[in-house]
């Protein structure tokens, strides 16, 4: 499972009288039976400018702290380069607030057991020797893997780096890993003010776009008080009494979990931007309950009222700093996926009382949200119910919108500036107008080609001389 460019870097540095070890994630996931190509190698008995010469003579380096020696080398294998992280390890004093409150400077006479000590969790603080397949493991965490168990190393640095609460959270939901009673009490300890907001991303990210059940790190979140200090549209879902109208035998806070697991279930065929925009949606898409859940005596009613979620889902998509991905406007998305949940079962309920819903209504819908992911979004609520299953409103919605073929967007228009100019208009609001209301008839699918469009062009502008 090893690179023989890895391989041949660590015959490299011993050659040099050093010692080069796989670390972290590389050693977590090989013992759990997951092959990776992700490298880290710390190399201990070089010194700093030596250790860059050799990596130099077998590939491109990039230096990404070079005060504190930690190079990207891209090694080859066969054909192709990948790249690895090489350095030394690390000492770190804590200076300032936040994660960059660092000083940071390699040491390559550490001990193994000193350089594993700044490390999160015992499960990441494992160091393997591939020439000799040793396992270096000062702090148990081979234990805590067989145990499926998250657990600080030392937590009197463990405090230093607030970001690690969030880790410990995208940890036990990916692994399915229970989180150790006392990492759990350290974590809750720890102000999170100091996060900015793309390294908390970056943390949520993984979280819903790695874990086969991220209900887990829902829970996990709750446990950690992650929703405490940070998402506040999640903390009132916690705090809204059990809904019997939607959810029964569950609350909010348990739907939404159950959804988020059905949501993870329908996004293997999406792209990434995608994938994050309907987990997101699938995240937030309750946020407005709280706020529309009516008290009389012991009777809970809930009104799920889409648009009274779009506040609080802003301000959660404030604390990520989430807008676009790949040039995919997720914030966007997002938010209409929000403003239109539900208008599938509304939209098949109307029809069922003789109020029709046409193609043109379809084709606007699409304007502003993507339908299949407005589908996937409330097939996997639907499916989030205790005990619940699709309904024949999902079925019908997303039948409509393939046959239409407006699964991402709306039909592009027909009728374009240049092709009204060409029948001798002059520039002016004019062209705006028509070109619009053209597309407004081709929506309605009154016209589906362009001559018909040139000609329905034609009939305005005799009708404006």
């Amino acid at each position: 499972m090893i690179s023989k460019a890895v391989i041949n870097l660590c015959q490299e540095v011993g050659q040099m009288g050093g010692r080069a070890l796989l670390v972290g994630g590389w050693v977590r996931d090989f013992l759990r039976g997951r092959e990776t190509a992700d490298y880290d190698i710390e190399v201990y008995g070089i010194e700093a400018t030596a250790l860059r010469g050799l990596l130099d003579r077998l590939g491109p380096v990039n230096a990404v702290g070079e005060a504190f020696t930690v190079y990207k080398v891209r090694l080859r294998e066969g054909g192709s380069r990948f790249i690895v992280d090489v350095s030394l390890p690390r000492r770190e004093s804590k200076i300032g607030r936040g994660h960059k409150g660092f000083v940071v400077t390699g040491d390559p006479t550490m001990s193994f057991e000193e350089a594993a000590r700044r490390r999160d969790f015992t499960i990441n603080a494992i160091l393997h020797d591939p020439l000799n397949a040793e396992f270096i493991d000062p702090f148990d965490g081979r234990k805590d893997i067989e145990a499926r168990l998250i657990r600080v190393v030392d937590p009197a640095t463990f405090i230093e780096d607030s970001l690690r609460v969030l880790r410990a959270m995208q940890f036990a939901s990916r692994f399915e890993f229970e989180i150790d009673p006392a990492t759990v009490d350290l974590c809750r300890s720890i102000d999170l003010s100091d996060l900015p907001s793309e390294r908390i991303e970056a943390e949520v990210e993984k979280w819903l776009l790695l874990s086969s059940r991220p209900s887990i790190g829902l829970y996990a979140a709750r446990a950690l008080k992650i929703v405490d200090k940070l998402w506040h549209g999640i903390r009132a879902m916690i705090d809204c009494p059990q809904d019997e109208l939607r959810h029964p035998e569950g609350d909010v806070f348990a739907h939404t979990a159950r959804t988020l697991d059905e949501a993870a279930g329908l996004i293997s065929d999406l792209p990434r931007p995608r994938q994050l925009t309907l987990m997101l949606a699938s995240l937030c898409h309750d946020f407005g309950k709280p706020l529309t859940t009516k008290f009389d005596q012991e009777t809970v009613t809930a009104f799920n009222h889409p648009l009274a979620g779009l506040g609080p889902t802003e301000a959660f998509l404030d604390k990520l700093k989430i807008f676009t991905l790949d040039g995919y406007d997720v914030r966007r998305q997002v938010l209409s996926l929000i403003r239109n949940h539900l208008t599938p079962a509304r939209w098949f309920e109307s029809m069922t009382r003789g109020q029709p819903v046409t193609d043109g209504d379809f084709r606007r819908l699409a304007l502003t949200v993507e339908p299949d992911l407005l589908y996937r979004m409330e097939r996997a609520s639907r499916l989030g119910r205790r005990g619940g299953s699709t309904t024949v409103a999902e079925d019908w919605f997303i039948d409509r919108v393939r046959h239409l073929g407006i699964q991402q967007r709306a039909p592009e228009p027909l009728l374009l500036g240049r092709h009204v100019l060409a029948l001798g208009l002059k520039e002016g609001p004019e062209i705006g107008r028509i070109t619009n209301a053209i597309y407004q008839m081709q929506l309605d699918g009154s016209i589906i080609d362009l001559d018909q469009a040139i000609a329905a062009t034609k009939r305005i502008i005799e009708a404006l001389m």
